[in-house]
């Protein structure tokens, strides 16, 4: 099973570049001209277009709201001080260390301390 991943306006766009490299689909927010939508409609894309959606947004780590099992999947990053290269860091991490098929519908949380999934 492949995976595709949406990466959210709050994340560089190297971020893709990443997963990309992995060979691995990914798009951007920005690409799709979607700066500045809301959270709701953001969701909406990346769930109508079967991505797995990639943001440092915590409010898209509510179980009550996307419980796993019910989505195309999230990854959240999660860094005690933000950087660009940080993030790239994050992202390569998972990317070298992915299971492609346990993110599909799970909630995944990326953090220096390493990768959690909690699939539904």
């Amino acid at each position: 099973m492949s995976v595709a991943f949406k990466v959210d306006e709050d994340l560089p766009v190297d971020v893709a570049d990443v997963f990309r490299s992995g060979g691995f689909d990914a798009d951007t927010v920005a690409a799709e001209s979607l700066l500045g939508f809301p959270d709701e409609k953001i969701w909406a894309c990346a769930q109508q277009a079967h991505r797995c959606l990639v943001t440092a947004d915590k409010g898209f780590a509510d179980a009550r709201s996307h419980p796993p099992g019910s989505h195309c999947g999230i990854v959240l990053l999660r860094l005690p001080r933000e950087s660009r290269a940080s993030y790239v860091r994050l992202a390569r991490s998972l990317v070298g260390s992915l299971d492609a098929k346990r993110l599909a519908g799970a909630m995944t949380v990326v953090a220096p301390e390493g990768v959690r999934v909690r699939e539904g």
